[in-house]
């Protein structure tokens, strides 16, 4: 992951604007492209999923005070339509290696002094001293859990408020570089499922 920020920065040095902040970006980018599949997959399981929503309310009224019985009938449900209601992680899953690499990446890198600014940031290795990266991670992941949320639960709606919440907390001690990635992935993520969202499930995976 280092190797691939440095050939990034790389390429910004040789248009004559070096900039380790606009190489994470690059890198924000290819990561999200080479996970496109996987989010198209994400994409069309939660459309699914939301389609089925009214039949599962009737079997969860139907069967309240049979769980066995309504546990057998939403699997009938799913397996009729085609949906696997994990497929849905899987994307999630994958790209924990990847922030994973890029924390210790961007942890770790030896920047070059003169260029480790970038925008209101003096330094992308250590924290943001404004704030404006935890609140701007906090707000994207709201948006975009937002976008793809299928329940409407308490308990769905109490994770829309702890998760972005707690990203924004540990945000605070991150270094900025990171957060900038976190930030630059949620609002590609948000604008490619506002994208896949626009058409019908069945013509997601052409949306390229």
């Amino acid at each position: 992951m280092q190797s691939a920020l440095t050939f990034f920065y790389g390429l910004t040095k040789s248009v004559g604007v070096p900039s380790y902040g606009i190489a994470i970006i690059l890198l924000t980018i290819a990561i999200k492209m080479i996970l496109y599949p996987l989010t198209v997959k994400q994409v069309k399981s939660m459309k699914a999923m939301q389609d089925l929503q009214p039949k599962m309310k009737e079997m969860q009224e139907k069967y309240k005070g049979n769980p066995e019985k309504l546990q057998k009938e939403m699997a009938a449900l799913y397996k009729d339509a085609g949906v696997n209601p994990l497929s849905g992680c899987l994307p999630l899953i994958v790209q924990m290696p990847f922030l994973i690499a890029i924390f210790f990446a961007i942890r770790d890198f030896h920047y070059e002094e003169q260029f480790q600014s970038f925008l209101w940031m003096s330094n992308l290795a250590q924290p943001d001293p404004t704030y404006i990266l935890p609140v701007l991670s906090a707000a994207t992941t709201y948006v975009q859990q937002k976008q793809t949320m299928t329940d409407n639960s308490q308990q769905n709606k109490m994770m829309m408020i702890f998760m972005p919440l707690f990203i924004g907390y540990i945000s605070l001690t991150f270094p900025g570089g990171l957060v900038l990635y976190w930030v630059i992935s949620n609002l590609f993520q948000i604008a490619q499922q506002w994208w896949m969202y626009r058409k019908p499930a069945e013509t997601v995976g052409e949306a390229r």
